[in-house]
């Protein structure tokens, strides 16, 4: 269907600031240009064969799947989106950050929520340069660091680390981070939100391998097989999870994983209009569109015009997710884990049980 290129871009807009929040989520536009450097998303230089799955009809009812440890991410500031019945055992509290100086902030509040099972602080840190300064061993501010979570921990039931932007050089400073609150959380639960895989890739700073024995749990984002420059796709294709989960299993082992499934979906429009011109590149566009009206806006010459964009939306429904959570449990996941609380279609809480 065709759409006003306003309308597309409202689109894109909207998706962006309901799905696009930092944490164990999606992939940002400021994250995606050094992707291919650090964050190594898997992009492979020659497209896999897509592998064909045998899919149970839309028409049939929905399979109900039990696993023993459900998570969900709460975002503070979206708190009455979590409800009482949901079949949730753990919830990761989103999201305290890290400012320019290394400073833990925005520490949610424990108490505005009330949840029977287990809650988890979850800290993020955003952007290359700041994640190589406070991941500096021996340095002020990574030891403030520490101690400012480990305090903060106290208030929760656990604590997340989700740091997704890690330089590579930076892998071994990352690791003994985690080590270092390995050993000062004592008992408490400690987790990680890692980057999906689907083999191993050399000197990978979200190695599997080596991050495990440092955490109680790893979640694997298993979404933003497409992202929001990347060519259109769905966010998660039910072969691309499969075989990120088939890798999972073997290399973290289903007692210490957590599989992710993502509530949010993404739309990607076949033309996109912003860009900067030339003198010459704005009298050109003038006589593609036949513009015939300029306007001086303080004395500023704009004009406008109106092109038609087809836009594609990939999303997720109680279908997909239901066959997607199938996948999982008959691959041996006995935890799953939500990105986010309030995105989701509220059938899906009808086809999950937490097994005793």
């Amino acid at each position: 269907m065709k759409k006003i290129v306003c309308l597309a871009a409202l689109t894109l807009v909207l998706f962006a600031l309901e799905a696009c929040s930092t944490g164990p989520g999606p992939i940002t536009e400021a994250e995606t240009p050094e992707i291919s450097e650090t964050a190594e998303m898997e992009v492979p230089a020659k497209a896999e064969p897509e592998e064909i799955l045998s899919l149970p009809s839309p028409d049939e009812p929905l399979p109900v799947s039990g696993f023993r440890e459900v998570w969900g991410y709460l975002v503070a500031g979206r708190e009455d989106a979590l409800k009482p019945d949901m079949p949730l055992t753990d919830i990761g509290y989103f999201g305290a950050e890290i400012d320019y100086y290394g400073k833990l902030i925005d520490v949610p509040n424990r108490l505005k929520i009330r949840f029977g099972g287990q809650v988890h602080l979850v800290a993020a840190c955003n952007g290359y340069s700041l994640t190589h300064f406070v991941l500096k061993e021996n340095s002020a501010e990574r030891e403030a660091l520490i101690r400012d979570l480990l305090d903060e921990a106290r208030h929760f039931d656990g604590l997340q680390i989700d740091f997704e932007n890690i330089p590579k050089r930076d892998g071994p400073a990352f690791r003994s981070f985690l080590a270092e609150l390995r050993r000062g959380l004592g008992s408490k639960p400690f987790t990680i939100a890692l980057p999906a895989r689907t083999r191993r890739i050399a000197d990978d700073v979200f190695d599997y391998d080596r991050i495990l024995p440092l955490v109680d749990r790893i979640l694997v984002m298993a979404y933003d097989e497409h992202w929001s420059t990347s060519a259109p796709g769905p966010v998660a294709s039910l072969a691309w999870c499969k075989r990120v989960a088939e890798y999972a299993v073997k290399t973290v082992g289903s007692e210490k994983l957590i599989m992710g499934l993502p509530f949010y979906g993404r739309a990607w429009g076949d033309a996109n209009p912003s860009k900067a011109y030339l003198h010459s590149g704005i009298e050109e566009l003038k006589a593609e569109q036949k513009v015939r009206m300029i306007e001086r806006e303080n004395g500023i010459p704009a004009f406008q015009y109106e092109i038609p964009v087809g836009v594609k939306v990939y999303y997720e429904d109680a279908y997909s997710l239901a066959v997607r959570m199938e996948i999982y449990r008959d691959l041996g996941v006995k935890n799953i884990g939500f990105w986010r609380i309030g995105q989701e279609t509220p059938e899906v809480w009808k086809l999950i049980t937490v097994e005793k």
